[in-house]
């Protein structure tokens, strides 16, 4: 691209800055965050997302059409950097970086600006120590066709680069909110939305409960599962039964199960 700034030195101040994003706490000071990946940022820009600059490599591409969004994003009114391969490769958080990084604002609202519509879906995620978890928890929250997630507790930063990565930019375009647990159990309760919390000594299996009305599905953290806050308030506790000698699965796994399980019905009864 034609009269494109470029950045060098792997000691620029805008690499030194980005490579401070891999921080949490700089993240949070900052107000921004590192999106990674043509296939993350395309998914960003369909969904109307701006970033506040994009820097490329075109000696690292690896997909076709990378050049053609940086232009697009350029022509958009996004300043734009031109980064020598060692440059990209001082900001890249991945082994093998494609050529394409943006940094953006954070993502990411508060409960009472979710728009939900009658009797939604909800799936609320407590605690999540790995960021591939939650980020595989939010394309399942999409390919289900959840209304909102909602993240509670701050051991996973849904802004962490590599939840935006194993998301695949899913969180650009699905509702997500931050909350304690005490603020979300008092939002469902004045939103009339029931939780469901998945306990493997629940008595009721959790294809016996009913998930027609406005539901939140609530999964805890891969060591220690829910609080006793979700277990004490929760409407509905349900068990996915384990019939092999393993005694629970995968957080992510779970999820699945139980948000499909809510689809199935509701999509039975349209």
């Amino acid at each position: 691209m034609e009269n494109t700034l470029t950045i060098e030195s792997p000691q620029n101040p805008r690499v030194k800055a980005a490579v401070k994003l891999r921080k949490g706490k700089v993240r949070r000071e900052t107000g921004q965050t590192l999106v990674e990946g043509c296939r993350e940022i395309l998914r960003a820009t369909e969904s109307n997302w701006e970033f506040i600059e994009l820097y490329f490599c075109p000696e690292l591409y690896l997909d076709p059409d990378a050049d053609q969004l940086a232009s697009n994003i350029r022509n958009g009114g996004t300043p734009v950097f031109r980064c020598s391969e060692a440059a990209f490769r001082k900001m890249s958080y991945r082994d093998t970086p494609d050529g394409l990084m943006a940094l953006s604002p954070l993502v990411g609202s508060s409960l009472d600006e979710l728009e939900l519509p009658e009797n939604p879906l909800l799936l609320i995620a407590e605690n999540l120590e790995k960021p591939g978890n939650l980020g595989a928890i939010l394309r399942t929250a999409d390919a289900a066709s959840v209304d909102a997630v909602i993240v509670c507790g701050h051991k996973t930063d849904i802004n962490n680069p590599n939840v935006i990565r194993a998301s695949m930019g899913t969180l650009f375009f699905m509702p997500i909110a931050e909350a304690s647990t005490e603020e979300t159990l008092q939002w469902l309760q004045n939103k009339g939305i029931q939780s469901l919390a998945a306990l493997p000594d629940a008595e009721q299996e959790y294809a016996d409960a009913n998930m027609l009305g406005g539901i939140a599905i609530v999964v805890g953290s891969e060591d220690d599962g829910l609080t006793q806050d979700w277990i004490d308030h929760s409407n509905l506790q349900v068990r996915i039964p384990m019939l092999g000698k393993n005694d629970s699965l995968n957080v992510s796994t779970a999820s699945a199960v139980l948000l499909y399980e809510a689809t199935r019905q509701r999509r039975i009864h349209a």
